[in-house]
């Protein structure tokens, strides 16, 4: 694609980066047959290449983002299935975010937009407000028909009861059991120890029992995904920032040799943490270090030679988390680890079409997630499991909002299978 930016705007790091990534894509249009939204909604503005056209526009004239921008921007999942598609390897996820922020810095947004978004980002990535929010979201949820439909929708997803917190959330290293083979690092996150934190349990004991020592990390946090989805993006360096920083200090100093995550989104991000501080002086070689350290649970358990066998026999649709087979070209782990520990595995048809999740996505367009909930419940179904499978926590909340079928984190079957208990979605207790 050609492009005509000036010299100064070039000068912007962000900038031109952005004429880099333009500058690969050929217009081909791949990219519109496996965009959730195109597929949904048909317009142009709404596949990949429309929005690639809308970004190089407000940069290249430098002027403020219409609504129109927003409005298609903000309709992107950041699933990247289009970048798994795209034959000339455009990485949209850096000009999409960049956009993003463009749209953020040089948009008002309506009043109530503003306000919902800032509550987003004001709570989400804080699990003490988090927990206090959802605990308000019971309380109201009889009142949610009087309420506009965006907020109705908030409370639609929220679960109907809370688990009580898990002490192992708290910072604290868990001994290995045997001898020590790795040294590891686990974010805990925030939403995903609200909603399930038995998620980070079945993840220390699995990795303890297959010799690593795991380190839960004073000061470590948000991983900035969801701030910098929302186009806000010193709030997400922020966040990464400090991560970086409480991983760094671990073991005296030297840090840990992996940085597990059990929640593909923010793998995704943390494995682009050299990216977004490439210009940081201070920060650029210690987020490469943490970027090149960083392991999706499913990838850290093959590395380890993760052995189960199931207690049943049971078949496990396997839903593959955008963030995990697109933004970080996972597919056969997980998989290949549930097979092994006995369970049947079969396929999602459609797989490679989001959930509806994404981060804030279902929250702030609440139609066109819930379309896409639908539509892989539907496919899901086909396959008639006895459990879903998948290593997100948010494509677990928005699958089991719309079916009642069982769902389950990946690492919670794997752990039951290696002797860990029975995951609460199959033991009545969800």
């Amino acid at each position: 694609m050609q492009t005509n930016f000036t010299p100064e705007q070039l000068a912007d790091p962000d900038t031109k980066v952005s004429e880099q990534v333009l500058r690969k894509c050929v217009h081909c249009g791949f990219c519109t047959a496996t965009c959730p939204t195109f597929v949904l909604l048909g317009d142009e503005l709404d596949s990949p290449r429309g929005r690639i056209y809308l970004i190089k526009e407000m940069l290249e004239q430098g002027r403020p983002a219409t609504s129109r921008d927003a409005l298609h921007i903000d309709r992107c999942l950041s699933c990247l299935s289009c970048m798994t598609t795209c034959p000339s390897g455009v990485n949209y996820m850096h000009l999409v975010d960049h956009g993003r922020a463009h749209v953020e810095r040089t948009y008002r947004r309506p009043l109530f937009d503003r306000i919902l978004r800032t509550l987003l980002a004001l709570v989400l990535p804080y699990p003490q407000r988090f927990r206090l929010a959802l605990i308000g979201g019971l309380l109201a949820r009889p009142f949610a028909r009087l309420l506009p439909r965006r907020l109705a929708a908030m409370l639609r997803l929220a679960p109907a009861s809370l688990p009580n917190p898990s002490p192992m959330d708290a910072p604290q290293v868990f001994p290995a059991q045997g001898a020590t083979r790795l040294r590891v690092a686990l974010l805990t996150g925030c939403a995903q120890q609200v909603l399930d934190p038995a998620i980070n349990e079945a993840t220390i004991r699995l990795l303890s029992r297959l010799g690593c020592e795991v380190a839960v990390a004073s000061g470590a946090g948000c991983c900035g995904a969801l701030p910098h989805h929302l186009g806000r993006t010193d709030e997400a360096h922020g966040f990464a920032a400090r991560n970086i920083r409480a991983w760094g200090a671990l073991w005296g100093g030297k840090g840990p040799d992996r940085i597990v995550i059990n929640a593909s989104g923010c793998g995704t991000t943390v494995k682009d943490y050299g990216h977004l501080f490439r210009t940081d002086t201070a920060l650029a070689e210690p987020a490469l270090r943490i970027a090149a350290a960083t392991r999706d649970v499913s990838e850290l358990l093959t590395e380890l030679g993760f052995t189960g066998t199931a207690p049943k026999t049971l078949t496990v649709a396997y839903h593959s988390a955008c963030s995990l087979q697109h933004g970080q070209k996972i597919t056969a782990e997980p998989k290949a680890l549930l097979a092994a520990a006995g369970f049947t595995v079969r396929d999602v048809p459609e797989g490679h079409l989001c959930c509806g999740s994404a981060g804030t996505y279902n929250l702030l367009q609440p139609e066109i997630a819930t379309r896409l909930r639908d539509r892989k419940v539907a496919n899901i179904v086909r396959v008639k499991p006895d459990v879903i499978a998948a290593g997100n926590i948010g494509c677990l909340t928005q699958i089991a909002s719309g079916t009642g079928i069982p769902v389950a984190h990946t690492v919670e079957l794997l752990d039951w299978a290696s002797g860990g208990p029975t995951p609460r979605s199959l033991s009545g207790q969800a």
